[in-house]
């Protein structure tokens, strides 16, 4: 037997018990969260038939803390098992299959039951799951209020996909929170800097764009007879199928902006995009917006021009918020 033959059947072998273990483990600590589902369900049950206590329940998981730890050894703090009730009582349906995810762990059910807002709840479950958040991707994107950014973007444009509509919101955000890359908020940045930080942290910025987006380049040329000019960041979106531009602004949004975005554009889509691509999508990522230059520009109907802050910090809930309303009330106001 050949060294290739023999490197090529040791790598089946690995491969296959790789595979193996995986599925063991997931199995594990699939059980482990279903086990940890019911526990909550028996102590809610336990609880209601004593509820002639006031004290009942207290004095319930406490004592059952103490029973579990001598037989079962850690993890059943008092303050687990109030975690246990409580994922019964956020996940009511988990064991008929809405909510069940074999692929989260209990770290991950636990941040999610924490979300206030069921939407949201379902949006992490289905995202986290399908996009193979780690722990810590989940936690930054709740902090982050992931969602409610999709909405900002959700309630606003569409974008044709294969002669079909694809909710913007699913792939274009409004702001972009770019905390990891490290840059204070109140200083003076260029977009050379920024642009020099994405890359040096890209995969974070690949997930913070969101689904199906893959890097393209940097600088990328597109020429003319008599000009050339150079994109600041291209990727392509394999769910979209299409192109999507980025072009960096370190101040407010400008007339001249949108215009320059527009051009890049309608190049791109005459001298780069294939036969097969869908119309390219140009994101001006800027570090304020000009209400007026959004209301009346291009901006307003285009299906293929987006404009979004960034921020460098992660905002406060009530500052998210505040951004959020006055996004959305810009674009009823624009109805």
């Amino acid at each position: 037997m050949s060294d290739i033959i023999k490197q090529s059947f040791f790598q089946d072998i690995k491969d296959i018990l790789h595979q193996s273990r995986q599925k063991a483990y997931i199995a594990v600590n699939f059980a482990m969260v279903t086990a940890y589902w019911q526990i909550g369900k028996r102590i809610v049950e336990e609880e209601q038939a004593g509820k002639q206590r006031a004290d009942y329940g207290s004095f319930l998981i406490k004592s059952l803390s103490k029973e579990l730890s001598i037989e079962f050894g850690k993890g059943f703090s008092v303050a687990n098992l109030k975690n246990f009730r409580q994922f019964y009582l956020t996940f009511p349906d988990f064991e008929k299959g809405y909510t069940a995810r074999s692929q989260l762990s209990w770290s991950h059910y636990r941040l999610i039951m924490r979300v206030d807002s069921p939407k949201a709840r379902n949006y992490y479950l289905t995202e986290a799951s399908e996009q193979h958040w780690s722990t810590r991707q989940l936690q930054r994107n709740i902090n982050s209020h992931y969602y409610e950014r999709l909405l900002s973007s959700a309630d606003k444009k569409t974008v044709s996909v294969n002669n079909s509509k694809a909710v913007a919101g699913e792939f274009i955000k409004d702001p972009y929170v770019l905390e990891f890359l490290n840059l204070p908020e109140n200083a003076a940045h260029s977009e050379k800097q920024i642009e020099t930080a994405i890359i040096t942290h890209l995969q974070n910025f690949l997930l913070e764009m969101g689904k199906g987006f893959s890097f393209v380049g940097r600088q990328v040329r597109i020429s003319t007879e008599t000009t050339h000019f150079y994109i600041d960041l291209v990727f392509y979106n394999y769910l979209l199928k299409c192109f999507v531009l980025v072009d960096l602004k370190t101040d407010k949004l400008t007339h001249q902006d949108i215009g320059q975005m527009d051009m890049y554009v309608r190049m791109f889509d005459d001298l780069k995009r294939q036969v097969d691509d869908n119309p390219t999508i140009g994101i001006i990522l800027c570090a304020d917006k000009d209400d007026t230059a959004v209301k009346y520009s291009v901006l307003k109907d285009s299906e293929q021009l987006f404009a979004s802050k960034y921020r460098l910090v992660l905002p406060t809930e009530q500052e998210l918020i505040a951004e959020l309303e006055r996004e959305i009330g810009l674009y009823l106001e624009g109805e």
